[in-house]
Protein backbone atom coordinates (compact mmCIF):
# COMPACT_ATOMS: atom_id res chain seq x y z
CA UNK A 1 0.00 0.00 0.00
CA UNK A 2 1.85 3.43 -1.26
CA UNK A 3 1.04 6.27 0.84
CA UNK A 4 1.81 9.73 -1.39
CA UNK A 5 3.20 11.95 0.47
CA UNK A 6 6.15 14.25 -0.05
CA UNK A 7 9.09 13.55 1.64
CA UNK A 8 10.12 17.08 1.60
CA UNK A 9 9.35 18.29 5.50
CA UNK A 10 7.11 20.90 6.27
CA UNK A 11 7.78 24.53 5.04
CA UNK A 12 5.85 27.27 3.78
CA UNK A 13 2.53 25.77 2.44
CA UNK A 14 3.29 24.96 -1.60
CA UNK A 15 1.59 28.05 -4.46
CA UNK A 16 -1.89 27.90 -4.88
CA UNK A 17 -2.12 25.95 -1.14
CA UNK A 18 -4.17 28.18 1.33
CA UNK A 19 -4.85 25.88 4.32
CA UNK A 20 -3.03 22.53 4.88
CA UNK A 21 -4.22 19.17 3.87
CA UNK A 22 -2.77 17.23 6.44
CA UNK A 23 -2.56 17.61 10.27
CA UNK A 24 -0.34 16.01 12.66
CA UNK A 25 -1.99 14.75 16.00
CA UNK A 26 0.38 14.10 19.21
CA UNK A 27 -1.08 10.73 21.30
CA UNK A 28 0.38 9.82 24.31
CA UNK A 29 0.58 9.51 27.80
CA UNK A 30 -2.18 7.63 29.95
CA UNK A 31 -4.92 8.95 28.23
CA UNK A 32 -8.12 9.11 30.95
CA UNK A 33 -11.54 9.13 29.96
CA UNK A 34 -12.00 12.40 31.09
CA UNK A 35 -10.50 15.89 31.91
CA UNK A 36 -9.78 16.66 35.66
CA UNK A 37 -13.12 18.65 36.62
CA UNK A 38 -10.69 20.18 39.09
CA UNK A 39 -9.95 23.25 38.06
CA UNK A 40 -5.97 23.38 39.05
CA UNK A 41 -5.52 19.49 37.65
CA UNK A 42 -6.89 20.62 34.72
CA UNK A 43 -4.27 23.55 34.10
CA UNK A 44 -1.34 21.51 35.40
CA UNK A 45 -2.15 18.54 32.90
CA UNK A 46 -0.44 18.38 29.75
CA UNK A 47 -1.76 15.24 28.86
CA UNK A 48 -4.48 14.59 26.53
CA UNK A 49 -7.67 12.15 27.53
CA UNK A 50 -10.19 10.42 25.34
CA UNK A 51 -12.95 13.46 25.78
CA UNK A 52 -10.18 16.11 24.43
CA UNK A 53 -8.85 13.83 21.78
CA UNK A 54 -12.75 13.25 20.68
CA UNK A 55 -13.67 16.57 20.70
CA UNK A 56 -10.53 17.28 18.28
CA UNK A 57 -11.39 14.51 15.97
CA UNK A 58 -14.69 15.70 15.71
CA UNK A 59 -13.21 19.31 14.63
CA UNK A 60 -10.95 17.47 12.51
CA UNK A 61 -13.95 15.58 10.59
CA UNK A 62 -15.94 18.64 10.01
CA UNK A 63 -12.66 20.07 8.19
CA UNK A 64 -13.85 20.56 4.55
CA UNK A 65 -10.43 21.86 3.51
CA UNK A 66 -8.31 18.59 5.16
CA UNK A 67 -7.47 15.93 3.76
CA UNK A 68 -6.14 13.75 5.83
CA UNK A 69 -4.97 13.15 9.55
CA UNK A 70 -1.38 11.36 10.34
CA UNK A 71 -1.64 10.52 14.44
CA UNK A 72 1.65 10.23 15.96
CA UNK A 73 1.87 7.47 18.49
CA UNK A 74 4.20 8.43 21.45
CA UNK A 75 4.46 5.88 24.25
CA UNK A 76 0.64 5.08 25.66
CA UNK A 77 0.80 4.56 29.66
CA UNK A 78 -2.95 3.54 29.15
CA UNK A 79 -4.77 -0.02 29.35
CA UNK A 80 -6.76 -2.36 26.65
CA UNK A 81 -10.32 -0.76 27.43
CA UNK A 82 -8.90 2.94 26.77
CA UNK A 83 -6.74 1.72 23.53
CA UNK A 84 -9.99 0.08 22.24
CA UNK A 85 -11.88 3.52 23.00
CA UNK A 86 -9.40 5.03 20.77
CA UNK A 87 -8.97 3.12 18.37
CA UNK A 88 -13.39 3.36 17.87
CA UNK A 89 -12.32 7.09 17.77
CA UNK A 90 -10.30 6.52 15.01
CA UNK A 91 -13.05 4.75 12.94
CA UNK A 92 -15.19 7.08 13.23
CA UNK A 93 -12.58 9.86 11.87
CA UNK A 94 -11.40 7.54 9.07
CA UNK A 95 -15.51 7.44 7.80
CA UNK A 96 -14.24 11.29 6.59
CA UNK A 97 -11.03 11.65 6.36
CA UNK A 98 -7.82 9.44 5.46
CA UNK A 99 -6.26 8.28 8.92
CA UNK A 100 -2.70 6.89 9.01
CA UNK A 101 -0.80 5.96 12.93
CA UNK A 102 3.01 6.36 12.83
CA UNK A 103 3.85 3.64 15.49
CA UNK A 104 7.57 3.64 16.11
CA UNK A 105 6.99 1.41 19.83
CA UNK A 106 4.41 -2.04 18.83
CA UNK A 107 2.97 -4.02 21.69
CA UNK A 108 -0.47 -4.92 22.67
CA UNK A 109 -2.08 -1.37 23.98
CA UNK A 110 -0.41 0.83 20.90
CA UNK A 111 -1.19 -1.55 18.11
CA UNK A 112 -5.09 -1.82 19.05
CA UNK A 113 -5.53 1.59 19.33
CA UNK A 114 -3.57 2.91 16.09
CA UNK A 115 -5.73 -0.07 14.12
CA UNK A 116 -8.50 2.13 14.00
CA UNK A 117 -6.59 4.21 11.51
CA UNK A 118 -7.15 3.72 7.78
CA UNK A 119 -3.15 2.61 7.98
CA UNK A 120 -0.69 1.44 10.15
CA UNK A 121 2.62 2.68 9.81
CA UNK A 122 5.93 1.92 11.34
CA UNK A 123 10.06 3.26 10.96
CA UNK A 124 12.35 0.19 10.22
CA UNK A 125 13.82 0.74 13.61
CA UNK A 126 10.65 0.21 15.38
CA UNK A 127 10.27 -1.50 18.86
CA UNK A 128 7.96 -4.75 19.35
CA UNK A 129 6.81 -5.60 22.21
CA UNK A 130 4.37 -7.82 20.83
CA UNK A 131 3.87 -10.89 23.34
CA UNK A 132 0.97 -13.72 24.55
CA UNK A 133 -1.17 -12.36 27.10
CA UNK A 134 -0.05 -13.28 30.84
CA UNK A 135 -0.46 -12.22 34.10
CA UNK A 136 1.60 -12.30 37.51
CA UNK A 137 0.96 -11.84 40.84
CA UNK A 138 3.63 -11.52 43.46
CA UNK A 139 2.06 -13.33 46.64
CA UNK A 140 3.54 -11.91 50.17
CA UNK A 141 2.18 -14.02 52.62
CA UNK A 142 5.44 -15.88 53.09
CA UNK A 143 7.48 -12.78 53.52
CA UNK A 144 5.28 -11.38 55.90
CA UNK A 145 5.14 -13.89 57.87
CA UNK A 146 9.11 -14.56 58.11
CA UNK A 147 9.19 -11.02 59.30
CA UNK A 148 6.22 -11.48 62.23
CA UNK A 149 3.15 -10.38 60.31
CA UNK A 150 0.12 -12.06 59.91
CA UNK A 151 -2.60 -11.49 57.64
CA UNK A 152 -6.34 -12.01 58.64
CA UNK A 153 -8.51 -12.40 55.29
CA UNK A 154 -12.28 -13.04 55.44
CA UNK A 155 -13.96 -13.38 52.51
CA UNK A 156 -17.09 -14.90 50.98
CA UNK A 157 -16.60 -16.36 47.90
CA UNK A 158 -13.55 -18.22 47.34
CA UNK A 159 -12.79 -16.27 43.71
CA UNK A 160 -12.88 -13.03 45.93
CA UNK A 161 -9.14 -12.50 45.73
CA UNK A 162 -8.06 -8.62 47.00
CA UNK A 163 -6.13 -9.85 50.09
CA UNK A 164 -5.30 -13.26 49.45
CA UNK A 165 -1.38 -11.87 48.07
CA UNK A 166 -1.04 -10.63 51.54
CA UNK A 167 -2.05 -13.69 53.32
CA UNK A 168 -1.29 -16.90 51.22
CA UNK A 169 2.12 -17.40 49.58
CA UNK A 170 0.88 -18.82 46.08
CA UNK A 171 -2.31 -18.75 43.94
CA UNK A 172 -4.90 -21.01 44.57
CA UNK A 173 -7.22 -23.05 42.45
CA UNK A 174 -9.92 -20.56 42.22
CA UNK A 175 -7.19 -17.27 41.78
CA UNK A 176 -5.94 -19.25 38.62
CA UNK A 177 -9.10 -20.80 37.03
CA UNK A 178 -10.72 -17.02 36.76
CA UNK A 179 -7.25 -15.17 35.56
CA UNK A 180 -6.74 -17.43 32.91
CA UNK A 181 -10.89 -17.30 31.48
CA UNK A 182 -9.87 -13.39 32.06
CA UNK A 183 -6.50 -13.84 29.62
CA UNK A 184 -8.37 -16.29 27.53
CA UNK A 185 -11.61 -13.61 26.93
CA UNK A 186 -9.18 -10.44 26.75
CA UNK A 187 -7.42 -12.55 24.02
CA UNK A 188 -10.31 -13.34 22.17
CA UNK A 189 -11.44 -9.75 22.30
CA UNK A 190 -7.73 -8.37 21.07
CA UNK A 191 -7.62 -10.40 18.23
CA UNK A 192 -11.17 -10.29 17.11
CA UNK A 193 -10.74 -6.14 17.10
CA UNK A 194 -6.72 -6.43 15.28
CA UNK A 195 -8.83 -9.67 12.78
CA UNK A 196 -11.29 -6.66 11.52
CA UNK A 197 -8.79 -3.40 11.99
CA UNK A 198 -6.54 -5.09 9.68
CA UNK A 199 -8.44 -7.15 7.31
CA UNK A 200 -6.56 -10.64 8.54
CA UNK A 201 -7.84 -13.58 10.03
CA UNK A 202 -8.12 -14.24 13.75
CA UNK A 203 -5.58 -17.21 13.50
CA UNK A 204 -3.15 -14.63 11.63
CA UNK A 205 -3.67 -12.27 14.70
CA UNK A 206 -3.05 -15.26 17.36
CA UNK A 207 0.22 -15.92 15.09
CA UNK A 208 2.10 -12.26 15.67
CA UNK A 209 1.94 -12.96 19.57
CA UNK A 210 2.86 -16.73 19.03
CA UNK A 211 5.74 -15.65 16.90
CA UNK A 212 6.76 -12.64 18.73
CA UNK A 213 7.14 -10.39 15.82
CA UNK A 214 10.50 -8.28 16.39
CA UNK A 215 10.97 -6.25 13.05
CA UNK A 216 8.96 -4.12 10.54
CA UNK A 217 9.77 -5.53 8.33
CA UNK A 218 8.55 -8.90 9.33
CA UNK A 219 5.85 -7.05 10.29
CA UNK A 220 4.65 -5.68 7.14
CA UNK A 221 4.88 -9.34 5.92
CA UNK A 222 2.12 -10.43 8.17
CA UNK A 223 0.23 -7.85 7.46
CA UNK A 224 0.18 -6.33 11.14
CA UNK A 225 1.33 -2.92 9.54
CA UNK A 226 0.64 -1.12 6.37
CA UNK A 227 4.26 0.01 5.35
CA UNK A 228 7.37 1.02 6.54
CA UNK A 229 8.31 4.18 6.50
CA UNK A 230 10.17 6.75 8.55
CA UNK A 231 8.53 9.99 9.86
CA UNK A 232 10.22 12.23 7.41
CA UNK A 233 8.08 10.21 4.41
CA UNK A 234 4.75 10.96 5.97
CA UNK A 235 5.57 14.29 6.53
CA UNK A 236 4.45 16.74 3.47
CA UNK A 237 4.96 20.55 2.80
CA UNK A 238 1.08 20.77 3.10
CA UNK A 239 1.24 19.19 6.54
CA UNK A 240 0.86 20.96 9.83
CA UNK A 241 0.76 20.23 13.71
CA UNK A 242 -2.72 20.36 15.07
CA UNK A 243 -2.01 23.45 17.31
CA UNK A 244 -1.04 25.97 14.00
CA UNK A 245 -4.45 25.22 12.60
CA UNK A 246 -6.92 25.48 15.72
CA UNK A 247 -8.03 28.54 14.60
CA UNK A 248 -9.21 27.10 11.46
CA UNK A 249 -11.35 24.29 12.68
CA UNK A 250 -15.51 24.51 12.27
CA UNK A 251 -16.47 26.69 15.96
CA UNK A 252 -18.95 24.17 17.98
CA UNK A 253 -22.22 24.16 15.42
CA UNK A 254 -25.24 25.19 17.77
CA UNK A 255 -26.44 22.12 19.56
CA UNK A 256 -30.03 21.41 20.60
CA UNK A 257 -31.46 23.01 23.44
CA UNK A 258 -34.33 20.80 24.00
CA UNK A 259 -32.19 19.25 26.79
CA UNK A 260 -28.40 18.01 28.22
CA UNK A 261 -27.06 14.81 29.54
CA UNK A 262 -25.12 14.31 32.74
CA UNK A 263 -21.73 12.68 33.56
CA UNK A 264 -21.02 11.54 36.91
CA UNK A 265 -17.79 9.60 37.63
CA UNK A 266 -16.67 7.22 40.28
CA UNK A 267 -13.19 7.16 39.44
CA UNK A 268 -11.01 4.93 42.26
CA UNK A 269 -11.97 3.30 45.42
CA UNK A 270 -14.97 4.17 46.60
CA UNK A 271 -14.93 5.46 50.65
CA UNK A 272 -17.07 7.43 52.36
CA UNK A 273 -16.96 11.05 52.61
CA UNK A 274 -15.70 12.92 49.91
CA UNK A 275 -13.73 12.23 46.69
CA UNK A 276 -10.16 12.58 47.58
CA UNK A 277 -6.40 11.40 46.32
CA UNK A 278 -3.95 8.92 48.69
CA UNK A 279 -0.10 9.99 47.82
CA UNK A 280 0.81 6.89 48.95
CA UNK A 281 2.03 4.46 46.39
CA UNK A 282 0.62 1.38 48.46
CA UNK A 283 -1.94 -1.55 46.96
CA UNK A 284 -5.22 -1.09 47.96
CA UNK A 285 -4.23 2.54 49.37
CA UNK A 286 -2.81 4.77 46.77
CA UNK A 287 -4.53 6.68 43.89
CA UNK A 288 -7.81 8.27 43.11
CA UNK A 289 -10.83 7.89 45.54
CA UNK A 290 -14.38 8.01 44.90
CA UNK A 291 -15.91 9.97 47.76
CA UNK A 292 -19.49 8.64 48.60
CA UNK A 293 -20.78 12.23 49.60
CA UNK A 294 -19.17 14.07 46.48
CA UNK A 295 -20.66 11.53 43.61
CA UNK A 296 -24.40 11.16 45.69
CA UNK A 297 -23.96 14.97 45.45
CA UNK A 298 -23.62 15.14 41.78
CA UNK A 299 -26.26 12.53 41.14
CA UNK A 300 -28.68 14.60 42.89
CA UNK A 301 -27.52 17.73 41.03
CA UNK A 302 -28.25 16.19 38.07
CA UNK A 303 -31.51 14.55 38.67
CA UNK A 304 -32.39 18.09 40.33
CA UNK A 305 -31.11 19.82 37.08
CA UNK A 306 -33.98 20.91 34.89
CA UNK A 307 -32.14 21.00 31.87
CA UNK A 308 -30.63 17.22 32.23
CA UNK A 309 -32.58 14.79 31.08
CA UNK A 310 -30.75 11.42 31.40
CA UNK A 311 -27.14 10.64 33.14
CA UNK A 312 -24.46 8.70 32.49
CA UNK A 313 -22.78 7.10 35.10
CA UNK A 314 -19.03 6.21 34.56
CA UNK A 315 -17.53 3.84 36.99
CA UNK A 316 -13.61 2.72 36.83
CA UNK A 317 -13.29 1.47 40.34
CA UNK A 318 -12.42 -1.96 41.89
CA UNK A 319 -14.48 -1.26 44.62
CA UNK A 320 -14.48 0.01 48.24
CA UNK A 321 -17.01 0.24 51.36
CA UNK A 322 -19.76 -1.65 51.39
CA UNK A 323 -21.22 1.44 52.88
CA UNK A 324 -20.13 4.36 50.52
CA UNK A 325 -21.44 1.72 47.99
CA UNK A 326 -24.72 1.31 48.89
CA UNK A 327 -25.21 5.00 49.00
CA UNK A 328 -24.24 5.23 45.61
CA UNK A 329 -26.51 2.54 44.37
CA UNK A 330 -29.39 4.10 46.43
CA UNK A 331 -29.19 7.65 44.20
CA UNK A 332 -29.31 5.53 40.84
CA UNK A 333 -31.98 3.22 42.13
CA UNK A 334 -34.25 6.37 43.12
CA UNK A 335 -33.38 8.16 40.05
CA UNK A 336 -36.39 8.89 38.00
CA UNK A 337 -34.31 9.82 35.24
CA UNK A 338 -32.91 7.45 33.04
CA UNK A 339 -29.03 6.02 34.31
CA UNK A 340 -26.81 4.54 32.00
CA UNK A 341 -23.35 3.23 33.30
CA UNK A 342 -20.27 2.51 31.24
CA UNK A 343 -17.67 0.71 33.09
CA UNK A 344 -13.82 1.67 32.11
CA UNK A 345 -10.92 -1.03 32.66
CA UNK A 346 -12.37 -2.26 35.69
CA UNK A 347 -15.82 -2.41 37.65
CA UNK A 348 -15.66 -4.97 39.87
CA UNK A 349 -17.12 -5.12 43.73
CA UNK A 350 -18.07 -2.28 44.69
CA UNK A 351 -17.94 -0.51 40.68
CA UNK A 352 -20.20 -2.74 39.66
CA UNK A 353 -22.68 -2.42 43.05
CA UNK A 354 -23.06 1.27 42.21
CA UNK A 355 -24.44 0.55 38.52
CA UNK A 356 -26.77 -2.51 39.32
CA UNK A 357 -29.57 -0.55 38.41
CA UNK A 358 -28.97 1.64 36.29
CA UNK A 359 -30.91 1.36 32.91
CA UNK A 360 -28.25 0.49 30.59
CA UNK A 361 -25.12 -1.10 31.01
CA UNK A 362 -22.41 -0.59 28.79
CA UNK A 363 -18.46 -2.20 29.46
CA UNK A 364 -15.46 -2.60 27.31
CA UNK A 365 -14.39 -5.66 26.26
CA UNK A 366 -11.40 -5.40 28.48
CA UNK A 367 -13.41 -4.71 31.48
CA UNK A 368 -12.94 -6.48 34.34
CA UNK A 369 -15.83 -6.84 36.39
CA UNK A 370 -18.52 -8.36 38.27
CA UNK A 371 -16.73 -9.85 41.67
CA UNK A 372 -20.33 -10.18 43.80
CA UNK A 373 -18.45 -10.91 46.83
CA UNK A 374 -17.31 -9.25 50.12
CA UNK A 375 -13.57 -9.10 52.11
CA UNK A 376 -12.46 -7.85 54.97
CA UNK A 377 -9.12 -8.21 57.63
CA UNK A 378 -6.83 -6.83 58.53
CA UNK A 379 -2.44 -7.40 59.38
CA UNK A 380 -1.72 -8.56 62.79
CA UNK A 381 1.72 -7.76 63.99
CA UNK A 382 1.91 -9.53 67.37
CA UNK A 383 4.79 -11.93 66.88
CA UNK A 384 6.78 -8.68 64.80
CA UNK A 385 6.33 -6.75 67.75
CA UNK A 386 7.39 -9.52 70.39
CA UNK A 387 10.51 -9.51 68.03
CA UNK A 388 10.71 -5.74 67.78
CA UNK A 389 10.29 -5.22 72.03
CA UNK A 390 6.82 -3.38 71.12
CA UNK A 391 4.19 -3.94 74.39
CA UNK A 392 0.92 -2.68 73.31
CA UNK A 393 -1.43 -2.82 76.24
CA UNK A 394 -5.20 -2.81 75.80
CA UNK A 395 -7.96 -1.88 77.96
CA UNK A 396 -11.41 -2.07 76.57
CA UNK A 397 -14.87 -2.12 78.33
CA UNK A 398 -16.37 -4.57 75.39
CA UNK A 399 -14.33 -7.36 74.04
CA UNK A 400 -14.69 -6.61 70.34
CA UNK A 401 -13.51 -2.94 70.81
CA UNK A 402 -10.57 -3.45 69.63
CA UNK A 403 -11.49 -5.67 67.13
CA UNK A 404 -9.33 -4.07 64.28
CA UNK A 405 -6.52 -3.64 66.32
CA UNK A 406 -3.46 -4.86 64.39
CA UNK A 407 -1.47 -6.23 67.36
CA UNK A 408 -3.90 -9.13 68.21
CA UNK A 409 -5.64 -11.71 65.54
CA UNK A 410 -9.55 -12.06 65.34
CA UNK A 411 -10.89 -13.88 68.15
CA UNK A 412 -13.56 -16.50 67.56
CA UNK A 413 -16.31 -14.05 68.79
CA UNK A 414 -14.79 -11.76 66.79
CA UNK A 415 -14.62 -13.32 63.68
CA UNK A 416 -18.21 -14.90 64.06
CA UNK A 417 -19.46 -11.32 64.42
CA UNK A 418 -17.12 -10.16 60.82
CA UNK A 419 -18.36 -13.03 59.25
CA UNK A 420 -21.66 -12.19 60.09
CA UNK A 421 -21.66 -8.76 59.10
CA UNK A 422 -20.29 -10.11 55.72
CA UNK A 423 -22.90 -12.47 55.13
CA UNK A 424 -25.06 -9.30 55.08
CA UNK A 425 -23.24 -7.11 53.51
CA UNK A 426 -23.21 -9.93 50.47
CA UNK A 427 -26.74 -11.16 50.62
CA UNK A 428 -27.19 -7.39 49.95
CA UNK A 429 -24.93 -7.12 47.15
CA UNK A 430 -26.69 -10.04 45.82
CA UNK A 431 -30.07 -9.03 46.14
CA UNK A 432 -29.58 -5.54 44.73
CA UNK A 433 -28.24 -7.13 41.74
CA UNK A 434 -30.63 -9.53 41.29
CA UNK A 435 -33.17 -6.90 41.37
CA UNK A 436 -31.56 -4.48 39.14
CA UNK A 437 -30.34 -6.86 36.33
CA UNK A 438 -33.90 -8.86 36.00
CA UNK A 439 -31.74 -12.30 37.16
CA UNK A 440 -32.82 -14.54 40.37
CA UNK A 441 -30.74 -14.71 43.85
CA UNK A 442 -29.48 -18.17 42.45
CA UNK A 443 -28.08 -17.03 39.27
CA UNK A 444 -26.47 -14.05 40.90
CA UNK A 445 -25.41 -15.94 43.36
CA UNK A 446 -23.68 -18.36 41.43
CA UNK A 447 -22.01 -15.51 38.98
CA UNK A 448 -20.76 -14.28 42.05
CA UNK A 449 -18.53 -15.18 44.91
CA UNK A 450 -16.08 -12.78 44.16
CA UNK A 451 -15.43 -14.09 40.60
CA UNK A 452 -14.46 -11.21 37.96
CA UNK A 453 -15.99 -11.61 34.32
CA UNK A 454 -14.28 -9.86 30.98
CA UNK A 455 -17.06 -7.49 29.24
CA UNK A 456 -17.79 -10.45 26.93
CA UNK A 457 -18.20 -13.06 29.59
CA UNK A 458 -20.33 -10.42 31.42
CA UNK A 459 -22.57 -9.98 28.54
CA UNK A 460 -23.61 -13.57 28.35
CA UNK A 461 -24.14 -13.97 31.83
CA UNK A 462 -26.38 -10.93 31.54
CA UNK A 463 -24.27 -8.45 34.11
CA UNK A 464 -24.21 -6.03 31.14
CA UNK A 465 -26.47 -5.27 28.28
CA UNK A 466 -23.73 -4.00 25.65
CA UNK A 467 -20.33 -3.62 25.09
CA UNK A 468 -19.02 -0.18 23.92
CA UNK A 469 -17.51 2.77 25.40
CA UNK A 470 -18.26 6.50 26.90
CA UNK A 471 -19.54 7.14 23.23
CA UNK A 472 -21.76 4.34 22.90
CA UNK A 473 -23.16 5.36 26.65
CA UNK A 474 -23.80 9.05 25.53
CA UNK A 475 -25.31 7.73 22.41
CA UNK A 476 -27.99 5.18 24.66
CA UNK A 477 -28.44 7.98 26.98
CA UNK A 478 -29.53 10.28 24.39
CA UNK A 479 -31.63 7.59 23.06
CA UNK A 480 -33.47 6.64 26.46
CA UNK A 481 -33.84 10.74 27.08
CA UNK A 482 -35.38 11.06 23.42
CA UNK A 483 -32.42 13.87 22.49
CA UNK A 484 -30.23 13.78 19.04
CA UNK A 485 -26.72 12.98 19.84
CA UNK A 486 -25.48 15.64 19.61
CA UNK A 487 -27.48 16.74 23.10
CA UNK A 488 -24.22 18.73 24.90
CA UNK A 489 -22.70 17.05 28.36
CA UNK A 490 -21.81 18.43 31.06
CA UNK A 491 -20.07 16.94 34.15
CA UNK A 492 -22.16 17.03 37.66
CA UNK A 493 -20.12 17.99 40.59
CA UNK A 494 -21.33 18.66 44.04
CA UNK A 495 -22.92 22.27 44.43
CA UNK A 496 -20.17 24.35 46.17
CA UNK A 497 -21.30 25.15 49.85
CA UNK A 498 -17.76 25.57 51.82
CA UNK A 499 -15.37 28.14 52.57
CA UNK A 500 -13.00 27.33 50.18
CA UNK A 501 -13.42 26.88 46.25
CA UNK A 502 -14.66 23.22 45.64
CA UNK A 503 -11.28 22.42 44.07
CA UNK A 504 -9.60 23.51 47.21
CA UNK A 505 -11.44 21.52 49.44
CA UNK A 506 -10.87 18.48 47.31
CA UNK A 507 -6.99 18.74 47.34
CA UNK A 508 -7.07 18.93 51.10
CA UNK A 509 -9.11 15.70 51.56
CA UNK A 510 -6.46 13.23 52.05
CA UNK A 511 -6.55 9.60 53.40
CA UNK A 512 -4.23 7.55 55.20
CA UNK A 513 -6.36 4.45 56.06
CA UNK A 514 -6.10 1.49 54.60
CA UNK A 515 -9.81 0.28 53.54
CA UNK A 516 -9.77 -3.06 55.29
CA UNK A 517 -9.70 -1.10 58.48
CA UNK A 518 -13.21 1.17 57.20
CA UNK A 519 -16.23 -1.07 57.28
CA UNK A 520 -16.86 -4.61 55.36
CA UNK A 521 -15.44 -3.48 51.91
CA UNK A 522 -16.04 -5.12 48.39
CA UNK A 523 -13.06 -4.67 47.59
CA UNK A 524 -11.20 -6.48 44.28
CA UNK A 525 -8.51 -5.10 42.56
CA UNK A 526 -5.87 -6.23 43.73
CA UNK A 527 -2.93 -4.10 42.52
CA UNK A 528 -0.71 -7.09 42.48
CA UNK A 529 -1.70 -8.77 38.97
CA UNK A 530 0.52 -7.35 36.29
CA UNK A 531 -1.85 -8.06 32.73
CA UNK A 532 1.69 -8.23 30.35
Amino acid sequence: MNIPFSSKPGGPLPAGVSKPTWVIVDVAGPLPARQPTNPIAALLSRSESLESLAAKFDKLSKAEWLHGVLLRFGTLETDLASAHALQAMLRRLSETKRTVSYLPSVNKVSLLAASGAQEVVAPESAEFMLHGFGAEITYLGAFLKKHGIDFENLRIGEFKSALTRFSQDHMDVAQRLQTAELLRSMEDAWAADLAEARGVSENAVRQWLGEGVSSARRAHELGLISKVAYEDELIGPATRPLAAVIDLLMPEGGKSKAGRIALVPVIGNIVTGKSRNNPLPLPLLGGAMAGSDTVVAALRRAKEDKQTRAIVLYVDSGGGSALASDLIWREVMTSEKPVVAVMGSVAASGGYYVLAHAAHVIASPYTITGSIGVVTGKPVFKEFNQRQGFTPERVERQDNALIYSSSQPFSDAERAELERGIAEVYQRFVSRVAEGRKLSVAQVDSLGRGRVWSGPDALTAGLVDELGDLHTGLQRACELAGLSYDAPVWTATPPNRGPLPEFAQQAAAVSLRPPFLNDQTLLWLDLGLQLK
